[in-house]
């Protein structure tokens, strides 16, 4: 059996990047999203286990120390990671594994898995995004400014990725990531390919 592919999503807020995840999920049965592990309280209506796995300091300190994590941050004070030993096991399994998570550890997990595939979410535009973060009605100017100004600095990094999408309409983003996937499940590398000419070698 094939492993499954790690597939990365990362975006400025706004870009839609959750929901191009979700879309991915409801047309796939062979793709699997990793929930993220944080220090943080839950915030009103996030499950545990469903939105977070909410951790304690020490706890998360633990792991980190073990090795735990294929990558992780401390985001003003609280840590934030993505558990090892579920993602790898559903890559054993021939299962695809989507991330989505920041500009850093996209990049860590990048150096981490070579193999991975990094894709970063764009809006048409800098006005249109920051007419979406105002749209939304439930940040501050002041943090709208904030997240505006770490847009800019997301995007600049957008060089360590693998492919880039904009989502000016969903359905036309969802399915230009859908044929990224496609066309990595097609790329060879040199343990596929020894692979598939084994399979054929076999029949004669």
């Amino acid at each position: 059996m094939s492993k499954g592919k790690l597939f990365v999503i990362s975006g400025p807020s706004g870009t839609g990047k959750g929901t191009i995840c979700k879309e991915l999920l409801s047309r796939s049965d062979s793709m699997r999203l990793s929930i993220s592990m944080t220090t943080r309280g839950p915030r009103e209506g996030e499950v545990h286990g469903v939105h977070y796995f909410f951790a304690e300091r020490d706890e998360f300190i633990s792991l980190i120390n073990e090795g735990g994590f294929i990558e992780y941050a401390d985001v003003y004070g609280n840590f934030y990671g993505t558990p090892k030993k579920q993602v790898e096991a559903w890559l054993d399994d021939g299962d695809d594994v989507l991330l989505e998570i920041d500009v850093q550890g996209a990049i860590q997990v990048k150096k981490n898995y070579p193999d991975s595939v990094l894709i970063f979410v764009l809006p048409p535009s800098i006005k249109v995004l920051r007419e979406r973060l105002e749209g939304r009605g439930t940040d501050s100017a002041q943090v709208i400014e904030k997240r505006m100004g770490g847009a800019l600095g997301e995007i600049s990094l957008i060089g360590e990725y693998d492919y880039s999408v904009v989502n000016d309409n969903l359905e036309e983003a969802v399915e230009a990531v859908e044929a990224v996937i496609r066309v990595e499940h097609l790329k060879l590398t040199g343990e596929s390919a020894e692979e598939i000419a084994g399979r054929y070698r076999q029949e004669v």
